[in-house]
């Protein structure tokens, strides 16, 4: 089998006249569905897929307690939320920004009786206990923005490794406002505020979600970049990608062994005649094993690169799942997807752009549409897989795997086998690789050049082989005899000239004395030497 079957699909898909055809078509695509089944589903428990990926993200460890199937992936960042100690509204209401934005407020009001103006009203606001004060005057006191009891508990900015003190007094989260608001929210957050109090004017919910939105976006911009660009999260995204490109490099590799071993085993069985002895059956598996081995073994090239596309493909889904999962959650079934895809998009692109067989554009195209059809049939067998899985069928437990795995197997089987009997089959295909191979390009041109240099590779060490002494013997005899006969003056002389070449060179007359009396005899026959 060579490293990719659809890569070597281009041609010869045709099924016998005198056949049926679905067995004709079956038998022409089996190595389909048995790469398929091995790999896909046979070895997939290789590589364990996650509920949001394998790296803890902001946007997920946020999701851990309310999505039940969500997890820290690393167990270093669910020690430091656990030690991340108990909230304490003093410790965060003392010192720092907080009490330095309204010391000196406080100090502009005593000094020349500057007023604060209230972020979520509008309406001017006094500080109370000076002597300009008078009671009928508003009180002015200073409001996280964001409750600074929900940073301290954000699982996000504990991973980002930030103090919340530092992010909760920042000035973006500071805001003056009434006395008898501040009191009133108390560690709510702003929207759930507003949603517990549908009496607010239009006009207080426009401003409160006005500064709410604004310092929001500056704390998750911190987050952000604390964390993603920290040293951890980088050595986490590396190991990852690692580990999951390792383990596809490993099942595309070991797949491919067990698809020879399986075809070995079928071949050595199709030997063994009936009725047959146990000890012959086993002898045929035993054999077969071997076989298969050896096949892969000698095919060590298509083993390697099997495992080099493997691991390309396993990395790039590995960073592409990490980078969905810091904006959303990707579930178990959408990470293998992913992988999947780019197993076959992996091996398309090194077609498409590489090229190493040298194939003509239209062929290219097809054999990369057909690694296409594949990798789709197994994207939906997947989606059936996972379907099957979610219904009832998971309350009996013997039946939890086996049947979600053959459906999908089944539905990846026939959908494969069909899209590529349709693409090596249609006429309309047929005749757009046609006009396709006739695209003048680039690189059809450097394989024209490529081609006559092989050429001219094989023909130099055919040359090489020639005696060159005998050779130019060889050309000067036939040039002497050549210029003989074109200065002969007459048939005669040139009939003498032509028994004299052929004396020359070796060859015997089937004949002897007068060529027409031979001939006028019915008992001579002509033998040629």
């Amino acid at each position: 089998m060579d490293s990719c079957f659809a890569t070597m699909s281009d041609s010869g898909f045709l099924p016998d006249p005198d056949d049926n055809i679905m067995n004709s078509l079956f038998q022409q695509y089996e190595r389909v569905i048995v790469e398929s089944l091995i790999t896909s589903f046979g070895l997939d428990f290789l590589i364990k897929d996650q509920h949001g990926g394998d790296i803890d993200t902001i946007h997920n460890v946020r999701q851990i307690g309310n999505d039940e199937q969500m997890t820290y992936k690393n167990s270093t960042n669910k020690s430091a939320y656990n030690e991340r100690g108990t909230y304490s509204s003093t410790e965060y209401h003392r010192g720092g920004n907080y009490q330095e934005i309204k010391h000196n407020a406080r100090e502009e009001y005593r000094t020349s009786g500057t007023t604060v103006t209230d972020a979520y009203t509008g309406k001017e606001l006094h500080f109370l206990g000076n002597s300009k004060n008078a009671p009928a005057k508003i009180n002015a006191e200073l409001d996280h923005v964001i409750a600074a009891k929900s940073i301290h508990e954000d699982r996000g900015r504990v991973l980002s490794g930030l103090k919340g003190k530092d992010l909760a007094n920042s000035p973006e989260n500071l805001q003056f406002t009434n006395k008898s608001l501040n009191a009133s929210m108390q560690a709510k957050e702003i929207p759930d505020y507003i949603a517990a109090h549908p009496e607010l004017s239009d006009e207080v919910k426009t401003n409160m979600m006005q500064h709410y939105n604004k310092s929001k976006s500056a704390y998750e911009a911190k987050l952000a970049q604390a964390y993603y660009t920290s040293p951890q999260f980088a050595e986490d995204t590396a190991k990852a990608a690692a580990t999951v490109g390792f383990k596809m490099g490993v099942r595309q590799a070991v797949g491919l062994v067990f698809t020879e071993i399986w075809f070995s085993v079928k071949e050595e069985f199709n030997l063994v005649t009936t009725p047959f002895e146990i000890n012959e059956l086993l002898n045929a598996i035993g054999n077969g094993i071997t076989q298969g081995f050896a096949n892969a073994k000698s095919k060590y090239k298509d083993v390697l690169n099997q495992f080099k596309d493997g691991a390309i493909s396993g990395v790039l889904s590995s960073l592409t799942t990490t980078l969905c999962n810091i904006f959303f959650t990707t579930a178990k079934n959408i990470v293998k997807i992913i992988r999947q895809s780019y197993a076959c998009l992996v091996q398309a692109a090194k077609l498409l752009f590489l090229n190493p067989d040298n194939l003509p554009f239209g062929e290219r195209m097809l054999a990369t549409s057909k690694i296409l059809a594949t990798g789709a049939s197994v994207v939906v067998g997947t989606l059936v897989t996972d379907a099957i899985g979610n219904t009832g069928i998971n309350a009996i437990p013997a039946l939890t795997n086996i049947v979600p795995v053959f459906c999908g197997t089944l539905v990846t089987g026939i959908l494969t086998c069909s899209l590529l009997y349709f693409l090596d089959c249609s006429e309309r295909m047929n005749q757009l690789v046609s006009v396709l191979n006739n695209v003048p390009s680039v690189s059809a041109e450097v394989n024209y050049y490529k081609q006559q240099a092989l050429y001219f590779e094989h023909f130099a060490a055919e040359l090489m082989q020639i005696d060159m002494q005998k050779f130019k013997d060889e050309v000067e005899m036939y040039s002497t005899l050549a210029t003989d006969l074109n200065n002969a003056q007459n048939e005669t002389e040139l009939n003498v000239m032509l028994k004299n070449a052929l004396k020359i060179i070796g060859v015997s007359i089937p004949w002897s004395d007068d060529f027409n009396s031979f001939m006028n005899d019915k008992s001579k026959v002509l033998v040629f030497e």
